[in-house]
């Protein structure tokens, strides 16, 4: 099943979209948003699965879709907590802004609390008031959990993964070092972040989910160009169920919280980069220096994954990079 929310007020309205992303079918007689979905998620899934079916079947009204129109599924979020379950990328980035790795990251997971009050649609653009910041995107795979219980172990945690989604965590690099110099964590450099048009069920995914991990690319261009299709399934130090346990040590998880993966990232250099940090990395651990700039107004993104036969399964996060207005 595949879900996404189309304009309407400041949660949106919610839809079921085919397989092949070309029509919706709205679901308010079901739920008014995604979150209230989530909420009562028991009684919504089984309901907005016939619906799917119907509109498969051609039996559900339904509308033309367009992923441009779409707002991010959960346009906000009570909690968005985002790891760092790739631990490779992690030490590349922080080698970027000289900064060791303690040895411990191997073994218990990093995360850090994001803005949720307003998520970026998937092809709006991204504004941002300077190139000085240093704009980067970052490519990463994100889950939507229902209610989690404070102590859930890591393999009942994923039995609380209800939904998947793919993201662009934007980061401005050039004010990390500071923000973080002051240890307590990231705020100013992590702007509004933006989701795929459509999250989707695990069980859409077949066997590319297995062990809570993704196993397929995610494909990153950067004006038009291949810029890496790492696989997601690949290199993952911590799995979501890991993840999620990590985040719900001390507290119970709400419904519709929303746990990512971080910059997806493999040892195998061939596979190219879904961040422009950890490029620059290698290319100074190769070269003595930087070659790839950071973003400038103009430039656009695009993170996409594909099933075996190359369609996009959750649309494309297509954006633009501006000047604030």
């Amino acid at each position: 099943m595949k879900l996404a929310t189309l304009p309407g007020g400041r949660d949106g309205r919610l839809a079921v979209v085919s397989r092949d992303l070309t029509r919706a079918a709205p679901a308010q007689h079901v739920a008014a948003t995604l979150q209230a979905a989530l909420d009562d998620w028991s009684r919504a899934k089984p309901e907005l699965e016939s619906l799917a079916r119907e509109l498969e079947a051609g039996r559900a009204p339904g509308v033309p879709f367009d992923p441009a129109d779409a707002l991010a599924p959960l346009p906000r979020a009570y909690h968005w907590v985002d790891g760092s379950a790739y631990v490779n990328h992690v030490e590349l980035v922080r080698k970027a802004r000289g900064a060791t790795m303690p040895e411990s990251f191997w073994t218990d997971p990093l995360v850090y609390q994001g803005g949720s009050d307003d998520f970026l649609p998937p092809q709006a653009d991204a504004p941002f008031a300077s190139e000085d910041w240093g704009i980067d995107l970052e490519g990463e795979v994100a889950v939507v959990t229902d209610d989690v219980p404070m102590g859930v172990a890591p393999a009942d945690a994923r039995a609380h993964i209800q939904l998947v989604m793919l993201v662009n965590d934007w980061s401005l690099r050039n004010l990390i070092p500071g923000e973080l110099a002051k240890g307590f964590g990231f705020y100013q450099s992590k702007p509004a972040t933006a989701f795929s048009p459509v999250a989707v069920t695990p069980d859409e995914l077949g066997d590319a989910w297995r062990d809570a991990r993704l196993h397929l690319p995610l494909v990153v261009h950067v004006n038009g160009k291949p810029f890496g299709r790492p696989n997601a399934g690949v290199d993952m130090t911590f799995d979501f169920g890991q993840l999620i346990a990590h985040a719900a040590k001390t507290r119970r998880l709400g419904a519709g919280s929303i746990v990512g993966s971080g910059t997806v990232s493999n040892l195998d250099r061939s596979t190219g980069s879904t961040c422009l940090a950890e490029r620059r990395m290698l290319e100074t651990l190769d070269h003595g220096k930087p070659m790839t700039p950071f973003l400038s107004f103009g430039d656009r993104v695009r993170i996409e994954m594909l099933d075996a036969a190359g369609r996009s399964i959750f649309g494309a996060i297509d954006q633009r990079v501006v000047r604030t207005p």
